[in-house]
């Protein structure tokens, strides 16, 4: 009966070593099939376009804010105090010279003036009178004198009348744009009230900014920078006119004043706009897409695409120095040289030495060849 018992346990046992040879034998001649079916298999290829890198003239910009001013704006205020008669204070209506913004009332002025031009009309009868009469040796020269004197004095009186007159009627002193007011006819206006602003209309405008003072001493009255109001990409020129003499000595900043000549594309006068001036002489560097610039934990890299010994194409990862973004492409000022190729569409998908197929579509590849064209150039 043991001996049966033996028996059995020694049958399962051998079973089990059987099973478990068999079972590694299966698993090494599926792993041995498994391996020999990945290296019959090829090399799978990331597909991506890519771009020429560009050889690019590059100035160093530093980025300010500053204010519109326009070439003659005023504060108007009333000389002399008087009661409103009338008022022709349209917000933002464009005025030409001389054209009449408020009048004070005047009829006190105006009936003296009435009297004083009836005295200066019989002082000069008078003088004439006198003229004759001497003449004829009726009259001494001292009554002549006397005669003359007071005819001036009468006229300097409604000359001064006049004046008086004019200075109670404000006018544009130059073309401009009028702003708010809150002057109404029958308002009594005490001497120096503020009645409205005016802002030169012209064809140009100043830009005011201010740069530190090692940026102040690079710069010169000719030279340019470009100006970029809210939200726009795409700035206009300005021309520097002064460099102020005085740095301030609490920020160490020097104010810069620019002329826009196109104030169509600028904001009105005291708005804020973004200035970019240019530090330092042009440097040669090279240009790339901004999608061909990846971040990693070392830094920025690109991958540039070339042939390895087989001819295959691989990528290549390769560290660069990032300076600027100008619109679409990116200034590299250490790492790649003209004439490479690099990964632009589809470079998050590489690594380094995977293997690409290029599909550059023909309107990328016309696209390159006019960019090298345009630096050759």
């Amino acid at each position: 009966m043991k001996s049966r018992q033996w028996m059995g346990s020694l049958l399962l046992v051998g079973a089990v070593i059987v099973s478990g040879v068999l079972l590694s034998a299966w698993k090494r001649s599926s792993i041995a099939e498994s391996e020999a079916a990945a290296a019959s298999q090829p090399e799978p290829a990331e597909s991506v376009v890519t771009a020429l890198v560009r050889e690019h003239e590059h100035v160093r910009t530093t980025t300010s804010i500053g204010t519109v001013v326009a070439l003659r704006s005023i504060s108007v205020r009333n000389e002399l105090p008087g009661t409103v008669r009338h008022v022709a204070l349209e917000p933002g209506k464009i005025v030409e010279a001389g054209t009449v913004l408020v009048a004070l009332d005047v009829s006190v002025e105006e009936a003296d003036l009435q009297a004083l031009q009836a005295q200066a009309e019989l002082a000069r009868t008078q003088f004439a009178r006198m003229q004759r009469m001497s003449q004829h040796r009726a009259a001494s020269e001292m009554e002549v004198d006397s005669a003359r004197a007071e005819q001036e004095v009468v006229q300097a009186q409604v000359a001064r009348i006049k004046a008086v007159i004019n200075r109670k009627i404000i006018r544009a002193p130059f073309r401009a744009r009028i702003g708010i007011s809150d002057v109404h006819p029958g308002q009594y206006l005490n001497e120096g009230a503020l009645l409205t602003t005016l802002q030169g209309v012209d064809d140009s405008s100043y830009v005011d900014f201010s740069v530190a003072q090692q940026v102040a001493a690079t710069l010169r009255a000719g030279s340019k920078v470009d100006v970029f109001a809210s939200g726009d990409t795409t700035g206009v020129k300005a021309e520097i006119l002064a460099i102020d003499a005085r740095v301030d000595p609490t920020t160490r900043n020097a104010t810069v004043r620019a002329r826009l000549k196109n104030t169509a594309q600028t904001p009105a006068p005291g708005a804020s706009v973004r200035v970019q001036v240019g530090v330092g002489e042009p440097l040669l560097a090279t240009a790339v897409p901004a999608s061909a610039v990846r971040k990693g934990p070392a830094g920025d890299h690109v991958f540039i695409v070339v042939a390895d010994e087989q001819g295959k194409t691989r990528a290549r990862l390769r560290a660069v120095v990032v300076d600027a973004m100008t619109g679409d492409d990116v200034v590299i000022t250490k790492g790649l040289e003209p004439g490479e190729q690099v990964a632009a569409s589809g470079s998050f998908k590489l690594r380094e030495a995977a293997l690409v197929a290029v599909s550059n579509p023909p309107e990328s590849v016309a696209l390159n060849k006019a960019r090298s064209n345009a630096t050759s150039m």
